[in-house]
């Protein structure tokens, strides 16, 4: 089948919700659906990879390019059925004004996808088919398998999203009419929607299902998706020597929770032995050669991080022996002196306190100005940033990296080093430089062959 692409006209229009329930109620349905997310988001894949039992990819024209894209693609999307693709935003919403670069559209082509349009129907009527038509005919080579209106109000308001769809034969077919229902919306808290982790989200994927298979017209959806998809192949990585192995600890739990599978798989190809552990209850694992600490949510649980002093004790007695460690935003936080007053690791000399507001998000293009355990001088990669929180980071401390937007206009300077110790607030997606796990791999060996 090709590729299902769930668009919107702008973010807030039920993108989420809808590709929960769809692929719930596709489930169900006995296939084996391969969920995907377009841009940078850890929060939606983690609700997908509840619902179907897969790993969810994020699949980021800007950060990781066409090759790349189509790789991840082809990885998550083996053995299955179908591929559901959840955009990003709004359709056209990328890089750029001037061109679909890094958006949802863009993605849709590189697929061969067909996109499923759902438009938030409320306070509207026949404008609301006047959306879908300006989406459909916007820009060309697009395919559309239908439009779905959300939020609709009653059976009249229903009536009439029929009538004015049906008034425009040139639109794709309407294959729904979602009621308004808030008891269906996912919790929020800051930096979006619940984890997946959280009970009241797994509360909610059985009646998102059962809106969608109630109100969406699956049979006409899936007939629409039948048919070799155009999907270029991606060149694949060209093999080389086994590289040695080397034992690498991962933090992995409700705290660590926000890293992209294909970092992992990257180190694993570069010879890591990932080792799993949870800071929240565990100590840190006996005879690691190298420490990667992803972002996540360790303001929520900072009572019970701190109170892991074993923890806590272990970080700062590898780090003191050299032990190479890549931190990012959440990890970052860990290893910093205190966290709202909370004493933590103290690898980094630095105050760290939440804000009531977003403090920064974006795509940030990394340069590297000094050696670090991830690459040289003068390595790149790209990634995005997004936080709550703000550091205190004396000057003393050196940076090494030069961060830029995805308009190439200077952002800074951040990336603080510690010895072997790299942390910062960017999170780097591995297949923006495939360089960076086998550059910390090498650095892992290094340290060990040394000790």
């Amino acid at each position: 089948m090709h590729p299902l692409i769930v668009a919107a006209p702008a973010s807030g229009s039920g993108k989420s919700s809808l590709v929960l329930g769809l692929l719930g109620a596709l489930r169900r349905r006995g296939l084996t659906v391969a969920p995907f997310k377009v841009g940078p988001d850890f929060i939606d894949p983690g609700h997908h990879a509840a619902v179907c039992g897969r790993i969810s990819r994020n699949l980021d024209g800007w950060m990781c390019g066409r090759e790349a894209a189509l790789r991840s693609f082809a990885a998550g999307s083996a053995g299955a059925d179908l591929a559901v693709v959840e955009g990003v935003m709004g359709l056209f919403d990328g890089a750029a004004g001037g061109s679909d670069a890094g958006s949802t559209a863009e993605m849709a082509r590189w697929l061969g996808g067909r996109i499923l349009l759902v438009v938030d129907a409320r306070a509207q009527a026949r404008s609301a088919a006047a959306v879908a038509h300006g989406f459909a005919s916007f820009s060309a080579g697009l395919d559309f398998a239908g439009v779905v209106y959300n939020r609709v109000g009653s059976a009249a308001h229903a009536r009439l999203l029929r009538e004015a769809h049906a008034s425009r034969p040139e639109l794709p077919p309407l294959l729904g009419c979602l009621p308004r229902d808030p008891g269906l919306a996912l919790p929020e808290r800051h930096l979006g929607l619940v984890t997946a982790d959280d009970a009241a989200a797994g509360a909610t994927y059985g009646q998102l299902a059962d809106w969608v298979a109630a109100h969406v017209d699956l049979d006409r959806l899936l007939a629409g998706l039948s048919g070799p998809p155009p999907v270029p192949a991606a060149a694949a990585p060209v093999p080389g020597k086994a590289p040695q192995p080397v034992r690498i600890g991962v933090a992995r739990d409700a705290a660590f929770c926000f890293c992209y599978p294909e970092n992992l798989e990257l180190l694993e190809r570069a010879g890591a032995e990932l080792v799993f552990f949870s800071p929240l209850t565990d100590a840190l694992p006996e005879a690691l050669a190298g420490l990667y600490l992803p972002g996540g949510y360790p303001e929520l649980h900072l009572a019970q991080l701190a109170a892991n002093t074993g923890l806590l004790a272990g970080l700062r007695r590898q780090v003191a022996a050299g032990l190479p460690v890549y931190a990012e935003c959440g990890g970052l936080l860990l290893l910093a002196a205190s966290l709202d007053g909370t004493p933590l690791a103290g690898i980094f000399p630095a105050a760290a306190r939440m804000l009531p507001r977003r403090r920064a998000l974006g795509y940030r293009e990394v340069t590297m100005t000094a050696d670090t355990p991830l690459g040289p001088a003068g390595t790149m990669a790209r990634g995005h940033e997004f936080h709550y929180s703000e550091l205190e980071m004396p000057a003393t401390v050196p940076r090494a990296y030069r961060l830029a937007g995805r308009d190439g206009a200077a952002c800074g300077e951040e990336g603080y080093l510690c010895g072997n110790v790299l942390g910062s607030y960017v999170h780097l997606h591995f297949a923006s430089n495939p360089e960076l796990a086998e550059n910390f791999a090498a650095t892992c060996r290094r340290w060990r062959d040394s000790e």
